[in-house]
């Protein structure tokens, strides 16, 4: 079952109203205190900004004629203060070509003079979720930034329960058996229990075991001595010796030579490691960390992998969950990788319609974590996404002809109306703040409808 997100107001997110009317602004807010909504009123965009300097935890509602400053000029400023900033602006003049141009400048929605009250509270609902998963995120960013290490995202039951078994066993020398399909993420659990224990200051050490061929794989993971084989001139430090006092990660654990899982459970027993070429014993204090896609009791059961090393290894055991088993996370996830990949491309973040979440909630994500933030970066490039590839967003042949018939729609419903965006968009049954962008998406001017 999906959790429900957390609600705005609980998270300490409020409104900024604007409105130079008093009666209005005591109606309006009224209304909104109703809803169950905290609300600051303001009589004009100058205390209005003065507000929003002290407290970003805010969504901007303002009225477009005001004194002083316009609700434009107002919102201008403000996006100035934080581009994701969501700004609601309310105009009771009907002017079209400005709520287009507002839209395109930023404005999260724009509202027309006389609204009933249960639309502006459902718009202003929705800009204070985007508005927490904005701050959100940041807190993330915040936290990464710090601690030095991954950042571990979703709401959902099992994403709680594993920071919470992380918290607890972080800062023990337990050695840890990570389970998880391919790209769920089990590398980034592996820095996060480095990263939240005493031995964040040293090295953390990764390792893919199938990755290496036999030939190579004993020295690189014990070390050699000068010597110790043709080409071996001088000596080499061991991946478990090197991280000593850190971690040692061994990915894909299960394509150990069997061979060599003999001399890693002497190690992990006795914390003891021998280069090749040498008689000597050199102390390690590393803590292993294991990840494997593949039952290994059942390996182990088929001789495919030590029993007395899965036993070993097995001291906690860690499952992450594939990402259709926490679809929840998947707007988090997605919205993060975008502001990830829009920092790293230098583009701006693009925003991410409700329609294209869902659409990606719809996917079963064979790729895990990593096929999502894949799909995010190119989401952020406007890149269609390969051949093989879920096609969450990409454009199609059918996704045209949609679009086609939609503008065909939108026409026709102007000429009925003779141009009144109102009245269209009640015959079409869409919010008019989603016509407008509609207008901007196909490039409709309605005035050229009006007879």
């Amino acid at each position: 079952m999906t959790s429900p997100p957390p609600s705005s107001a609980s998270a300490g997110i409020g409104v900024i109203y604007v409105e130079d009317d008093t009666a209005v602004r005591m109606a309006t807010l009224q209304s909104l205190e109703l809803a169950g909504l905290p609300v600051q009123a303001c009589a004009d965009a100058e205390s209005a900004l003065a507000l929003l300097r002290r407290d970003e935890r805010a969504v901007l509602l303002s009225d477009v004629r005001l004194p002083g400053l316009s609700g434009l000029e107002l919102m201008e400023q403000a996006l100035n203060l934080d581009r994701e900033l969501p700004v609601i602006l309310v105009t009771g003049h009907g002017d079209i070509a400005m709520a287009v141009a507002a839209t395109r400048a930023g404005a999260y929605d724009f509202i027309e003079k006389p609204y009933a009250p249960g639309r502006l509270s459902e718009t202003v609902l929705r800009a204070l979720d985007k508005r927490r998963l904005t701050l959100e995120n940041r807190q993330l960013r915040a936290s990464l930034a710090r601690s030095n290490g991954p950042v571990l995202i979703g709401h959902s039951p099992a994403m709680q329960a594993l920071r919470e078994t992380l918290a607890n066993i972080a800062d023990t020398d337990a050695d840890v058996l990570i389970h998880g399909e391919t790209g769920t993420g089990k590398e980034m659990v592996a820095q996060a229990l480095h990263a939240w224990s005493r031995r964040r200051e040293r090295h953390f050490v990764p390792l893919n075991c199938a990755g290496l061929p036999e030939s190579i794989f004993e020295s690189e993971i014990f070390g050699h001595e000068a010597g110790a084989f043709t080409g071996a001139l001088k000596r080499r430090i061991g991946k478990i010796e090197y991280a000593s006092g850190g971690t040692l990660f061994l990915d894909e654990i299960e394509g150990m030579p069997l061979a060599l899982q003999a001399k890693l459970l002497r190690v992990l027993q006795q914390r003891v490691v021998e280069r090749l070429g040498s008689n000597s014993l050199v102390p390690v204090d590393c803590r292993v960390v294991a990840a494997t896609k593949d039952d290994l009791a059942l390996a182990s059961q088929q001789r495919r992998f030590r029993e007395d090393l899965y036993y070993r290894l097995n001291v906690v055991s860690l499952r992450l969950p594939p990402l259709r088993e926490r679809r929840e996370d998947i707007p988090d996830l997605f919205q993060w990788f975008v502001e990830q990949a829009s920092a790293r491309f230098d583009r701006p973040v693009p925003d991410a319609p409700p329609a294209l979440l869902g659409r990606l909630q719809a996917q079963t994500w064979p790729g895990n974590v990593r096929e999502l933030r894949n799909a995010a970066e190119r989401y952020v490039l406007g890149v269609a996404p390969d051949g093989g590839e879920p096609e969450a967003y990409a454009p199609s042949a059918l996704d045209a002809r949609v679009d086609a018939y939609e503008k065909q729609l939108i026409e026709q419903a102007l000429l009925r109306t003779q141009g009144q965006v109102m009245q269209a968009a009640e015959l079409l049954g869409i919010p008019r703040k989603t016509l407008y962008n509609k207008f901007a998406k196909h490039g409709i001017d309605p005035d050229g409808y009006r007879g």
